[in-house]
Protein backbone atom coordinates (compact mmCIF):
# COMPACT_ATOMS: atom_id res chain seq x y z
CA UNK A 1 0.00 0.00 0.00
CA UNK A 2 2.93 2.43 0.32
CA UNK A 3 3.75 2.35 -3.00
CA UNK A 4 0.29 3.95 -4.11
CA UNK A 5 0.87 6.56 -1.16
CA UNK A 6 4.54 7.20 -2.55
CA UNK A 7 2.94 7.41 -6.27
CA UNK A 8 0.01 9.63 -5.18
CA UNK A 9 2.67 11.84 -3.62
CA UNK A 10 4.63 12.30 -6.99
CA UNK A 11 1.87 13.62 -8.63
CA UNK A 12 0.88 15.94 -6.15
CA UNK A 13 4.24 17.28 -6.11
CA UNK A 14 4.36 16.80 -9.94
CA UNK A 15 1.87 19.59 -10.54
CA UNK A 16 2.73 21.67 -7.15
CA UNK A 17 5.42 23.08 -9.33
CA UNK A 18 3.62 24.43 -12.14
CA UNK A 19 0.50 26.07 -9.32
CA UNK A 20 3.18 27.35 -7.40
CA UNK A 21 5.04 28.98 -10.90
CA UNK A 22 1.79 30.82 -11.89
CA UNK A 23 1.70 31.88 -8.34
CA UNK A 24 5.21 33.39 -8.78
CA UNK A 25 5.45 35.40 -11.69
CA UNK A 26 4.99 38.94 -9.60
CA UNK A 27 4.64 37.48 -6.08
CA UNK A 28 8.63 37.30 -4.35
CA UNK A 29 8.83 33.86 -3.67
CA UNK A 30 9.89 33.89 -0.02
CA UNK A 31 6.20 35.78 0.62
CA UNK A 32 4.54 33.37 -1.59
CA UNK A 33 6.53 30.41 0.25
CA UNK A 34 5.38 31.94 3.71
CA UNK A 35 1.19 32.50 2.57
CA UNK A 36 1.03 28.46 0.50
CA UNK A 37 2.58 27.39 4.19
CA UNK A 38 -0.36 28.48 5.92
CA UNK A 39 -2.63 26.63 3.14
CA UNK A 40 -0.91 23.27 4.25
CA UNK A 41 -0.64 23.84 7.98
CA UNK A 42 -4.90 23.82 7.95
CA UNK A 43 -4.58 20.92 5.67
CA UNK A 44 -2.27 18.67 7.29
CA UNK A 45 -3.87 19.30 10.75
CA UNK A 46 -7.64 18.87 9.52
CA UNK A 47 -6.42 15.48 8.37
CA UNK A 48 -5.11 14.59 12.07
CA UNK A 49 -8.43 15.46 13.72
CA UNK A 50 -10.29 13.31 10.69
CA UNK A 51 -8.28 10.58 11.33
CA UNK A 52 -8.33 11.14 14.93
CA UNK A 53 -4.31 11.41 15.93
CA UNK A 54 -4.90 14.40 17.82
CA UNK A 55 -4.83 12.30 20.78
CA UNK A 56 -1.20 11.62 20.09
CA UNK A 57 0.41 15.17 20.93
CA UNK A 58 0.99 14.24 24.56
CA UNK A 59 2.58 11.14 23.96
CA UNK A 60 5.21 11.73 21.59
CA UNK A 61 9.29 11.55 23.06
CA UNK A 62 12.33 13.76 23.02
CA UNK A 63 13.41 12.74 19.91
CA UNK A 64 10.78 12.29 18.15
CA UNK A 65 9.33 15.60 18.74
CA UNK A 66 13.40 17.00 17.47
CA UNK A 67 13.68 15.12 14.35
CA UNK A 68 9.91 16.71 13.53
CA UNK A 69 11.84 19.88 13.98
CA UNK A 70 14.88 19.41 12.19
CA UNK A 71 13.22 17.75 9.76
CA UNK A 72 10.70 20.73 9.28
CA UNK A 73 14.06 23.25 9.13
CA UNK A 74 15.39 21.46 6.76
CA UNK A 75 11.91 21.21 4.71
CA UNK A 76 11.73 25.21 5.08
CA UNK A 77 14.87 25.94 3.23
CA UNK A 78 14.25 23.30 0.49
CA UNK A 79 11.07 25.53 0.04
CA UNK A 80 12.54 28.45 -0.23
CA UNK A 81 15.30 27.87 -2.75
CA UNK A 82 13.13 25.85 -4.69
CA UNK A 83 10.52 28.43 -4.92
CA UNK A 84 13.15 30.99 -5.76
CA UNK A 85 14.74 28.82 -8.06
CA UNK A 86 11.17 28.42 -9.90
CA UNK A 87 11.18 32.33 -9.71
CA UNK A 88 14.21 32.36 -11.69
CA UNK A 89 14.50 29.34 -14.27
CA UNK A 90 12.28 27.35 -16.18
CA UNK A 91 10.37 24.04 -14.76
CA UNK A 92 12.24 21.78 -17.10
CA UNK A 93 15.79 23.09 -15.73
CA UNK A 94 14.55 23.52 -11.83
CA UNK A 95 12.69 20.45 -11.19
CA UNK A 96 15.34 17.59 -12.51
CA UNK A 97 17.93 19.18 -10.65
CA UNK A 98 16.15 19.23 -7.49
CA UNK A 99 15.31 15.74 -8.20
CA UNK A 100 18.82 14.72 -8.11
CA UNK A 101 17.97 14.69 -4.35
CA UNK A 102 17.31 11.31 -4.99
CA UNK A 103 20.94 10.71 -5.55
CA UNK A 104 22.08 12.19 -2.27
CA UNK A 105 18.64 10.65 0.16
CA UNK A 106 20.32 7.00 -1.07
CA UNK A 107 23.60 7.74 0.51
CA UNK A 108 22.28 9.27 3.80
CA UNK A 109 19.63 6.17 3.66
CA UNK A 110 22.94 4.16 3.54
CA UNK A 111 24.83 5.81 5.97
CA UNK A 112 22.68 6.47 8.70
CA UNK A 113 19.65 4.16 7.90
CA UNK A 114 21.49 1.43 7.16
CA UNK A 115 19.69 0.95 4.04
CA UNK A 116 21.23 -1.52 1.22
CA UNK A 117 22.15 0.03 -1.79
CA UNK A 118 22.17 -3.22 -4.57
CA UNK A 119 23.40 -3.03 -7.92
CA UNK A 120 20.22 -2.51 -9.13
CA UNK A 121 20.26 1.05 -6.85
CA UNK A 122 23.79 2.14 -8.11
CA UNK A 123 22.76 1.60 -11.65
CA UNK A 124 19.73 3.79 -10.86
CA UNK A 125 21.86 6.43 -9.09
CA UNK A 126 24.12 6.44 -12.11
CA UNK A 127 21.47 6.87 -14.55
CA UNK A 128 19.51 9.28 -12.39
CA UNK A 129 22.84 11.10 -12.10
CA UNK A 130 24.17 11.31 -15.97
CA UNK A 131 20.16 12.18 -17.22
CA UNK A 132 20.24 15.49 -14.52
CA UNK A 133 23.03 16.41 -16.28
CA UNK A 134 21.94 16.45 -19.71
CA UNK A 135 18.62 18.25 -18.65
CA UNK A 136 21.25 20.72 -17.44
CA UNK A 137 21.58 22.58 -21.25
CA UNK A 138 19.90 25.61 -22.11
CA UNK A 139 17.10 25.70 -24.05
CA UNK A 140 17.36 27.77 -27.33
CA UNK A 141 13.76 27.94 -27.32
CA UNK A 142 12.96 29.45 -24.65
CA UNK A 143 10.51 32.41 -24.81
CA UNK A 144 11.36 34.28 -21.52
CA UNK A 145 15.34 34.24 -20.61
CA UNK A 146 16.73 32.87 -17.44
CA UNK A 147 18.24 35.15 -14.90
CA UNK A 148 21.60 34.35 -15.58
CA UNK A 149 22.67 31.33 -13.43
CA UNK A 150 21.22 31.96 -10.19
CA UNK A 151 18.52 29.23 -10.17
CA UNK A 152 21.33 26.49 -10.30
CA UNK A 153 22.35 27.96 -6.76
CA UNK A 154 19.20 27.77 -5.62
CA UNK A 155 18.16 24.37 -7.61
CA UNK A 156 20.99 22.53 -5.70
CA UNK A 157 20.26 24.16 -2.61
CA UNK A 158 16.69 22.82 -2.72
CA UNK A 159 18.14 19.15 -3.40
CA UNK A 160 20.54 19.35 -0.78
CA UNK A 161 17.97 19.97 1.67
CA UNK A 162 15.07 17.73 0.10
CA UNK A 163 17.45 14.53 1.11
CA UNK A 164 18.11 15.55 4.40
CA UNK A 165 14.36 16.02 4.81
CA UNK A 166 13.50 12.77 3.81
CA UNK A 167 15.76 11.00 6.10
CA UNK A 168 14.99 13.18 9.25
CA UNK A 169 11.69 12.52 8.50
CA UNK A 170 11.76 9.02 8.41
CA UNK A 171 13.39 8.96 11.94
CA UNK A 172 11.21 11.74 13.22
CA UNK A 173 7.45 9.47 12.03
CA UNK A 174 9.33 6.14 13.14
CA UNK A 175 7.13 6.45 16.31
CA UNK A 176 4.29 9.04 15.68
CA UNK A 177 1.11 8.87 13.61
CA UNK A 178 2.34 10.06 9.71
CA UNK A 179 -0.52 12.75 9.71
CA UNK A 180 0.24 14.34 12.83
CA UNK A 181 4.09 14.26 12.22
CA UNK A 182 3.21 16.10 9.11
CA UNK A 183 1.01 18.79 10.74
CA UNK A 184 4.02 19.32 13.54
CA UNK A 185 6.58 19.72 10.60
CA UNK A 186 4.71 21.97 8.59
CA UNK A 187 4.33 23.99 11.93
CA UNK A 188 7.99 24.54 11.94
CA UNK A 189 8.38 25.51 8.19
CA UNK A 190 5.28 27.66 8.73
CA UNK A 191 7.33 29.76 11.72
CA UNK A 192 10.87 29.40 9.60
CA UNK A 193 9.06 30.99 6.36
CA UNK A 194 7.28 34.25 8.22
CA UNK A 195 10.32 34.58 9.76
CA UNK A 196 12.20 34.95 6.85
CA UNK A 197 9.75 37.52 5.17
CA UNK A 198 10.26 39.58 8.35
CA UNK A 199 13.85 38.96 8.27
CA UNK A 200 14.35 40.30 4.72
CA UNK A 201 11.44 43.25 5.59
CA UNK A 202 9.13 42.10 2.94
CA UNK A 203 5.91 41.71 5.03
CA UNK A 204 4.26 44.76 2.98
CA UNK A 205 4.62 42.53 -0.43
CA UNK A 206 1.87 39.97 1.14
CA UNK A 207 -0.67 42.60 0.65
CA UNK A 208 0.33 43.35 -2.98
CA UNK A 209 0.21 39.98 -3.89
CA UNK A 210 -2.47 39.93 -7.19
CA UNK A 211 -5.56 37.83 -7.05
CA UNK A 212 -5.07 35.68 -9.15
CA UNK A 213 -1.39 34.49 -8.20
CA UNK A 214 -2.89 33.94 -4.69
CA UNK A 215 -5.39 31.74 -5.89
CA UNK A 216 -2.81 29.35 -7.49
CA UNK A 217 -0.03 30.38 -4.90
CA UNK A 218 -3.37 28.40 -2.43
CA UNK A 219 -4.02 25.66 -4.87
CA UNK A 220 -0.42 24.70 -4.65
CA UNK A 221 -0.51 24.97 -0.93
CA UNK A 222 -3.39 22.01 -1.01
CA UNK A 223 -1.11 19.90 -3.46
CA UNK A 224 1.69 20.09 -1.36
CA UNK A 225 0.05 19.38 1.85
CA UNK A 226 -1.59 16.13 -0.01
CA UNK A 227 1.52 14.96 -1.68
CA UNK A 228 3.15 15.09 1.87
CA UNK A 229 0.19 13.06 3.66
CA UNK A 230 0.65 10.40 0.91
CA UNK A 231 5.16 10.76 1.14
CA UNK A 232 5.13 10.77 5.07
CA UNK A 233 2.59 8.03 5.27
CA UNK A 234 4.76 6.07 2.50
CA UNK A 235 8.20 7.02 4.41
CA UNK A 236 6.42 5.50 7.43
CA UNK A 237 5.96 1.91 6.24
CA UNK A 238 8.60 1.27 3.08
CA UNK A 239 12.05 2.42 3.12
CA UNK A 240 13.12 6.15 2.50
CA UNK A 241 15.66 4.78 -0.90
CA UNK A 242 12.70 3.37 -1.94
CA UNK A 243 9.61 6.01 -1.35
CA UNK A 244 12.54 8.70 -2.41
CA UNK A 245 12.97 7.68 -6.46
CA UNK A 246 9.08 6.81 -6.75
CA UNK A 247 8.43 10.37 -5.31
CA UNK A 248 10.65 12.01 -7.95
CA UNK A 249 8.84 10.66 -10.58
CA UNK A 250 7.09 13.98 -10.12
CA UNK A 251 9.44 15.29 -12.86
CA UNK A 252 7.45 13.71 -15.56
CA UNK A 253 4.45 15.22 -14.11
CA UNK A 254 6.02 18.51 -13.88
CA UNK A 255 7.26 18.31 -17.43
CA UNK A 256 4.16 17.23 -19.66
CA UNK A 257 2.36 20.27 -17.44
CA UNK A 258 4.29 23.03 -17.94
CA UNK A 259 4.65 21.79 -21.69
CA UNK A 260 0.97 22.57 -22.33
CA UNK A 261 1.09 25.63 -19.45
CA UNK A 262 4.07 27.20 -20.12
CA UNK A 263 4.80 25.59 -23.57
CA UNK A 264 8.57 24.94 -22.26
CA UNK A 265 9.94 21.99 -24.66
CA UNK A 266 12.88 19.48 -24.05
CA UNK A 267 15.95 19.86 -26.88
CA UNK A 268 16.53 16.55 -28.25
CA UNK A 269 19.43 16.37 -25.41
CA UNK A 270 17.50 17.18 -22.46
CA UNK A 271 14.92 14.60 -23.52
CA UNK A 272 17.20 11.61 -23.65
CA UNK A 273 18.19 13.09 -20.04
CA UNK A 274 13.87 12.77 -18.98
CA UNK A 275 14.33 9.25 -20.23
CA UNK A 276 17.80 8.49 -18.08
CA UNK A 277 16.21 9.85 -14.70
CA UNK A 278 13.20 7.72 -15.27
CA UNK A 279 14.92 4.71 -16.24
CA UNK A 280 16.95 5.22 -13.47
CA UNK A 281 14.23 5.60 -10.99
CA UNK A 282 12.07 2.39 -11.90
CA UNK A 283 15.28 0.50 -12.07
CA UNK A 284 15.18 0.96 -8.40
CA UNK A 285 11.78 -0.28 -7.65
CA UNK A 286 12.91 -3.70 -9.13
CA UNK A 287 13.46 -5.87 -6.17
Amino acid sequence: MWIAYAFGSAFFAGITSVLAKCGIRKTDSTVATAVRTIVVLIFAWLMVFLVGAQSQLGSIGAKTLLFLILSGLATGVSWLCYFKALQLGDINQVVPVDKSSTVLTIVLAFLFLQESVSLLKALGVVLIAAGTLLMLEKKENVQKPTKGKGWLFYALGSAVFASLTSILGKIGISDVESNLGTAIRTGVVLIMAWGMVFVTGKRRSVRRIPKNELGFICLSGLATGASWLCYYKALQDGPASVVAPIDKLSILVSIVFSYFVFHERLSGKALVGLVSILAGTLVMLLP
